[in-house]
C-alpha cells in the first residue's frame, strides 16, 4: 500500500477532465444538480486513496470529474478511528469517483490462492440525521424498496447521543460492488432532492474544528457525554 504525508487533504483544484458518458447541450431543466458523498475509510486505506505524491486522487478527480477530499491524518470520524472522504460534484461525477475509490480498495483485499469468491467490503456513508428521513420513508418504505430493487443490505445506525454536538449519522451498504454502487444511486439521488442535505455540503470535513467552533473550552476532539 502506498504511503502518504499526513498533510496531504486533496489535490489542487484545477479544471477536470469530464466523463464522455453524459450527451452534449441537455437540456436545461435535465442539468445535474451538485451533490456530494461522505464516506468512511481506515487511515490506512486513505492513503491507497491519495497514492504517492498524490497520484491516485489525481487520477481518480481527472477519470471522474469530481473533486475529492480528506479529513486530515488522524482527524477520525467521531468514535471510530476512521477518516472522512467528501466527494463533490454532479450525481455521476460522484458516483463514479466513489465507484473508483471502492474498486481501488477492492482490488488491495488479500485473496488465498484458489479463492473465486469477489472480495467485499462495506460502504459506511455520513448522512445528517435531519435528511434520512427521505431514504427511509415512511414505516421504512423507501429504504426497503432500495433493497429489493438493489439487492444490497441497507442499515442506518441510529443517532449517536455518545457524543454531544454531533448531528450526522452513518448508513452501512454490504454486497458485491454492483449491488453497493446501484442501491448508493438510489439513495444519493433521493437524498439531492433533500434540502437538508445540500445544506451540509460545504460543512467543515474536520468533525474537531466543526466541534471547537461552539465549544471554546475544548482544544481538540470530541467529548463523549459521561452517563
Amino acid at each position: 500500500m502506498e504511503s502518504t504525508e499526513s498533510s496531504y487533504v486533496s489535490s489542487p483544484e484545477q479544471p477536470q477532465k469530464k466523463s464522455p458518458s453524459r450527451p452534449a447541450s441537455p437540456p436545461l431543466d435535465s442539468v445535474e444538480k451538485p451533490t456530494y458523498i461522505k464516506l468512511l475509510v481506515s487511515n490506512a486505506a486513505a492513503g491507497s486513496v491519495i497514492g504517492k505524491g498524490g497520484a491516485t486522487i489525481t487520477d481518480f478527480q481527472s477519470q471522474s470529474g469530481a473533486r475529492i477530499q480528506l479529513s486530515k491524518n488522524y482527524d477520525f470520524f467521531p468514535g471510530t478511528s476512521d477518516r472522512i472522504i467528501l466527494i463533490s460534484g454532479g450525481i455521476d461525477d460522484a458516483l463514479k469517483a466513489l465507484e473508483l475509490i471502492i474498486a481501488k480498495l477492492l482490488s488491495e483485499i488479500p485473496t488465498e490462492d484458489g479463492d473465486d469468491a469477489e472480495p467485499r467490503m462495506r460502504v459506511r456513508l455520513v448522512v445528517p440525521n435531519n435528511a434520512c428521513g427521505s431514504i427511509i420513508g415512511k414505516g421504512g418504505s423507501i429504504i426497503k424498496s432500495f433493497i429489493e430493487e438493489s439487492h444490497a443490505g441497507i442499515k442506518i445506525s441510529p443517532l449517536d447521543t455518545d457524543f454531544f454536538g454531533l448531528t450526522d449519522r452513518l448508513v452501512t451498504i454490504t454486497g458485491a460492488l454492483e449491488e453497493q454502487m446501484h442501491a448508493i444511486d438510489l439513495i444519493l439521488s433521493k437524498l439531492t432532492d433533500d434540502s437538508h442535505y445540500l445544506q451540509n455540503m460545504h460543512a467543515p470535513l474536520s468533525y474537531a474544528a466543526a466541534y471547537n467552533s461552539t465549544n471554546h473550552g475544548l482544544k481538540w476532539g470530541w467529548s463523549k457525554v459521561s452517563a
